[in-house]
């Protein structure tokens, strides 16, 4: 059995994941949704890779470097050892400018540990997902790769080892430190060992300077942690969007075809996201994210989608990559994402949430201020006139369009929290006006959503099936935990959704037949909301467990198997490291508490 046991590398512009062996096996340059350079992780004779090769009795281990996005994976056979430190270079210009230096690079630079190891190296980019055939040639100081028919594209590599035995993979005895730097562009200043030395310090601090500036937590502070630099390397500083993962087609069953593109910002996910980094101390990226927002919400007539690209694309066509075998067989390989299309009345409700809190915590200037105003009467009159309405929900059902209690609930909160916004900036004639339709949302879900044989809230109106998205109608301030609907409505749940510990989003049939795999993030979410009505022993109790389901480096992808806890699904996933953080946090907090008192 295999598992996601890859490491993220990434410096905000794009990501890499390196496999536990130290195989770089997934790379998109320039940017994150861009044409992949190594796809190994989606083909394994087709994708290509960057890998060393070593003798059998060569063990390897892997760490990030303590409080940073560097990943240093050793080789050692007890006597000769090497250790290569993976980073996408990433710091302040050093004249003292707020400017970050980020640019479409790699790094692995090998470290001499101990004795003379030998090893070969394995360099096959295979250019614009491998649609094409990639020339690799040795030029008179990097080897460069390209295409020739389709879709021209280039990728060079620089080192200060023999060019020819890169790349004809002949044997290479380490006597000293040396680097390899693969880049998108052509480099205009010589490349040596001692500046990629100098990137990594460089590099270093920065991440050092970040994770300081992380609010520090009494409890899980070290997944707390590794779970926001996750986050951070899932923003696209250009434009402030948030990914929901590095990856795509990675399936959320082996064999099946629940495979989609993840390289991409869905305005739930990144809402989510942007509103835990600004509780652990990180408020640019709000700043940022709104500013996305805005950007992509200009005209007032705009029509919201639920997902854009992370250049403020809008069409997000979908293709399939027929010549790709898929992670593990798990065909089809898919680039771009047709849920774009899609009709989700849930977005509304979290983008007004984060644009609350927006208001409450911060000084917004006078233009962004009027611009949310805007857009919060935009939402406003957007969900006034299509609450009562089906729609997908918040799992994106393909076929057919639904009352999903979900995305009723959520149309309450945008109308909740406009309301509260009103209050904030002094405009009480919307409050009244806008009052009336909350309370007829509230008063629709409570006679609608509640099924009595089942002594639980459904997934949709006037059926029996459960969901796990209720058991966040208390964390959006609908119901209080002590509430005994509520209470009944997370122990149903529990009962009928949990298996071995770990939660199905639902059990009915959809698009593609019943459910296989535990959805990481609704296990979270069963965890606070035990937590909320009291069952706190056995909240921890869960959360602990869970968390030993992370891959050795302690990330999680969006699925986990029931059985083997396999981690899979596109990886790693923003949905699963926010709801870490914001469970550790719950937990935290009570222990703060205790000791306070």
């Amino acid at each position: 059995m295999n598992n996601l046991d890859y490491g993220i590398i990434g410096n905000c512009h794009s990501a890499a994941l390196v496999s536990k062996s130290g195989a770089l096996e997934w790379l998109c340059l320039p940017i994150f949704d861009s044409a992949s350079v190594f796809a190994k992780i989606l083909d394994r004779e087709k994708g290509g890779s960057f890998e060393f090769i070593t003798m059998p009795d060569y063990q390897c281990t892997q760490r990030y470097i303590s409080r940073t996005n560097i990943l240093a994976t050793k080789y050692s056979n007890g006597v000769d050892s090497f250790e290569v430190i993976d980073f996408m270079p990433r710091y302040h210009a050093h004249n003292g400018s707020d400017q970050v230096y980020s640019p479409p690079d790699v790094v692995r630079y090998i470290k001499l540990k101990s004795g003379k190891p030998r090893f070969r190296i394995h360099y096959d980019p295979r250019l614009e997902y491998a649609e094409r055939e990639t020339i690799t040639e040795v030029r008179n100081n990097y080897v460069k790769s390209f295409t020739r028919s389709g879709v021209y594209d280039s990728l060079y590599l620089y080192t200060d080892i023999d060019l020819n035995k890169v790349v004809n993979g002949e044997e290479v005895q380490l006597e000293r430190d040396i680097y390899f730097l693969i880049s998108y562009n052509q480099k205009l200043l010589k490349q040596t060992v001692k500046r990629s030395y100098l990137k990594l310090q460089r590099t270093k601090v920065y991440w050092l300077n970040w994770s300081e500036d992380t609010h520090r937590f009494s409890d899980y502070d070290d997944e707390i942690l590794r779970s926001a630099l996750v986050l951070k390397l899932l923003t696209f500083d250009k434009t402030g969007a948030v990914l929901a993962a590095i990856t795509t087609s990675l399936p959320e069953t082996i064999g099946e075809i629940r495979n989609w593109d993840y390289r991409f910002c869905w305005l739930r996910d990144a809402s989510m996201v942007i509103k835990i980094m600004t509780q652990i101390g990180h408020w640019k990226s709000a700043e940022r994210f709104l500013n996305f927002i805005i950007d992509i919400i200009s005209d007032k007539d705009d029509k919201i989608q639920i997902m854009y690209g992370i250049k403020k694309d809008k069409n997000l066509r979908e293709r399939i990559l027929s010549h790709f075998s898929g992670y593990e067989d798990s065909a089809p390989v898919r680039v771009g994402n047709a849920a774009y299309r899609q009709k989700q009345h849930d977005i509304y409700g979290i983008l007004m949430d984060v644009i609350y809190q927006q208001f409450c915590l911060f000084e917004v200037s006078l233009q962004n201020s009027e611009e949310l105003w805007t857009i919060t009467r935009s939402i406003v009159r957007v969900v006034q006139k299509n609450w009562r309405n089906p729609d997908r929900g918040i799992w994106e059902i393909r076929t057919d369009q639904r009352h999903f209690l979900f995305s009723k609930l959520l149309c309450w909160v945008a109308i909740d929290r406009a309301v509260k916004v009103a209050r904030l900036i002094n405009r009480h004639e919307y409050v009244e006006q806008w009052g009336g339709t909350r309370d007829a949302i509230a008063k629709d879900i409570m006679k609608k959503g509640w099924n009595e044989e089942v002594q639980a809230f459904t997934q949709t109106y006037g059926t029996k099936d459960l969901d796990a998205s209720t058991l966040l109608m208390e964390s959006y301030g609908f119901i209080d935990a002590a509430d005994p609907r509520y209470l009944s409505t997370v122990k149903a749940t529990q009962e009928k959704l949990s298996r071995n510990g770990l939660m199905y989003r639902y059990k009915n049939r959809d698009d593609f037949g019943l459910p296989s795999s535990s959805f990481t993030i609704c296990t979270f979410w069963l965890i606070r909301a035990l937590n909320k009505i009291g069952e706190r022993a056995q909240a921890r109790e869960l959360f602990d467990k869970l968390l030993t389901y992370s891959n050795h480096l302690g990330l999680f992808s969006e699925d986990i198997d029931f059985e083997s806890k396999r981690l899979l699904g596109n990886f790693p996933q923003a949905y699963s490291h926010l709801a870490l953080i914001e469970t550790a946090m719950l937990f935290s907090r009570d222990i703060e508490l205790k000791n306070r008192f």
